[in-house]
């Protein structure tokens, strides 16, 4: 039940591109090579883990200058998978992320900063389940660029934030009769991408 706050990570997957903005003046991500996974505490005892396996987007950026970075991604929230075919289907109904209404989840970079070596703190709007909030991510690179056998110029980064689901209006719960609820509010967020030089 924890999918929706992945959405949510959903778009911020393409701040992990930032090194390579250093390098060149547009990149795509490879969806192939790219992982949005997230993490829901299930009934104050365990985290359940999830992915979604849909996610595209560019990053376009002035010179060499990676704080001038314009990130635009978006997630198929369809696509998103627990490895159990019940709970993703609740997942996608109204009581969560709505995909009927709500296909997509997104997120658009506002602020590039530099927080030390190989390291960015990366803000912007991220939209969800119809709502629309600012967030911020912790980005590292993964080293320099490098050519693979095709020729294509590759990079890559890393990235995690935490977001409240409830402030994205998902709010489905259910109580335990020991006290607490079935899922938590919080969501970790953990971002892995890939892209290639236009």
């Amino acid at each position: 039940m924890k999918s929706w706050i992945s959405k949510a990570a959903v778009g911020i997957a393409m701040i992990v591109a930032l090194p390579i903005l250093a390098h060149a003046d547009s990149w795509q991500i490879d969806p192939a090579h790219t992982n949005v996974e997230f993490s829901v505490r299930h009934m104050m005892i365990s985290n359940v883990k999830g992915q979604f396996q849909k996610t595209s987007g560019t990053v376009d950026v002035n010179g060499k200058d990676p704080t001038s970075a314009k990130i635009d991604a978006t997630i198929d929230a369809t696509s998103i998978n627990t490895r159990v075919d019940k709970r993703d289907a609740h997942l996608k109904s109204p009581a969560f992320l709505d995909v009927d209404k709500f296909p997509t989840i997104t997120f658009k970079s506002t602020k590039v900063e530099v927080d030390g070596p190989g390291k960015w703190k990366v803000t912007g709007d991220l939209t969800l389940h119809g709502v629309t909030k600012p967030v911020v991510l912790e980005v590292e690179g993964t080293g320099a660029p490098i050519n693979d056998p095709m020729g294509n110029t590759r990079a890559g980064a890393s990235a995690t934030t935490k977001i409240k689901r409830s402030d994205f209006g998902l709010t489905w719960n259910q109580p335990l009769e020991a006290g607490g609820v079935m899922v938590g509010d919080e969501v970790a967020i953990s971002i892995d991408v890939e892209a290639i030089k236009k």
